[in-house]
């Protein structure tokens, strides 16, 4: 690239905690950072360089914004892509590719990218209508998925018996054999545009089952050998097979046969890689950063045991945002806490995580259960 780094303009569609993060890592190489999102009062509000209030799924919003930087990046997934496909052909860099993009917001389209490319993953059905489910060769119970717009738990329901079709999504929908594992992993692996890549080391999830979010993970996990490399080979070839630019996240379960299923890709920085921030040579933040302006790829290594807890917005409470016992868990040696700039809470929103480090993994996971216990978020 012929300009420096810190001569050039990055566009963020998406004003999140995501994004507000990579503006962090941004500041550290004198980027100018413009950020377009539809809430007035994002988390990015205050620390990006130009702030836009309008619509990331607006053509013209999108491909006049688009017109302002040298790259475009994305912190979330739900965005026009038609336009950023037209900024493409005018010579604007998108990173992660529109086409990228584009697969990846349909879990249907996801599915079939994994059985094309021999990728390990459930077996699944497409499904168009309830009367569709009602005549498929698969038994109950079995996960049912809305193919665009999912997050967060959110278009995903599990189907027990023929009675739960009722309430079933009446959209097109992918259903998915439940697939009984021991546990949910994850692996981020960063692709620039040489063609370089490195993977993080693989991560533990525990899922908050009422929300279906992750509530706690764990970093690096203590499966053997042969599966963290079986499971980084895999985010690899995913990488590779997208040929994509940036961080991917690929989640994946271990069965408890010791196989390894690719539920899930998110191509950009993840929930499943906020304690790369303190418990890594590099984060996913930065390694996100390096990739998409093309630099040398950073070290991935863990520097110590590193726990992450989300901190979910408590039941029962909506308003303004109060976080009770702060100051308890911040007399914790190894407590790192990031909070999110939200300024409303709303039960099991995302207000923030906290990543707990220590040299001892089981006194790094008291810890975090400590902080699960006493940080809450309430109104």
């Amino acid at each position: 690239m012929a300009k420096q780094i810190s001569e050039l303009k990055l566009g963020i569609l998406g004003g999140g905690q995501l994004g507000r993060m990579l503006i962090q890592e941004a500041i550290n190489y004198n980027l100018t950072t413009l950020v377009l999102d539809p809430d007035a009062d994002a988390p990015c509000k205050n620390i990006a360089n130009k702030f836009e209030c309008g619509s990331i799924t607006d053509f013209d919003t999108v491909y006049n914004f688009g017109k302002k930087a040298d790259i475009i990046t994305i912190e979330i997934e739900k965005v026009n892509i038609d336009a950023l496909e037209q900024l493409e052909k005018e010579g604007k860099l998108v990173y992660p590719q529109s086409r990228v993009i584009r697969l990846i917001q349909d879990k249907g389209v996801q599915k079939q990218f994994f059985k094309e490319n021999d990728i390990p993953t459930a077996p699944f059905q497409l499904v168009n209508s309830r009367e569709e489910m009602s005549n498929s060769n698969f038994s109950f119970p079995y996960i049912l998925k809305q193919r665009k717009d999912g997050y967060d738990g959110k278009g995903v329901m599990k189907i027990n018996s023929q009675a739960d079709l009722e309430n079933a999504f009446e959209a097109p929908s992918l259903i998915e054999e439940l697939v009984d594992f021991d546990k949910e992993i994850a692996v981020i692996v960063a692709r620039n545009a040489n063609g370089d890549m490195k993977t993080f080391p693989l991560v533990e999830m525990e899922f908050n089952a009422e929300a279906n979010l992750v509530e706690f993970l764990i970093s690096p996990s203590t499966y053997p050998d042969n599966i963290q490399q079986k499971a980084e080979k895999i985010a690899i070839n995913i990488a590779s097979a997208l040929n994509i630019t940036g961080i991917l996240a690929v989640e994946m379960f271990v069965t408890k046969d010791s196989e390894i299923l690719v539920n899930e890709l998110a191509p950009r920085p993840h929930n499943s890689g906020h304690q790369t921030i303190e418990g890594n040579y590099v984060s996913q933040f930065e390694q996100h950063l390096r990739a998409i302006f093309n630099l040398p790829l950073g070290d991935t290594r863990s520097i110590s045991n590193a726990v992450m807890i989300n901190l979910l917005g408590e039941k029962g409470h909506e308003g303004v945002a109060k976080y009770d016992g702060l100051e308890k868990i911040m007399a914790i040696d190894g407590v790192y806490v990031h909070l999110y700039g939200k300024k409303y809470t709303k039960p099991f929103r995302k207000m923030g995580h906290v990543t707990v480090v220590d040299q001892n993994r089981e006194h790094a996971i008291e810890k975090a259960r400590y902080v699960q216990q006493t940080l809450k978020v309430v109104s």
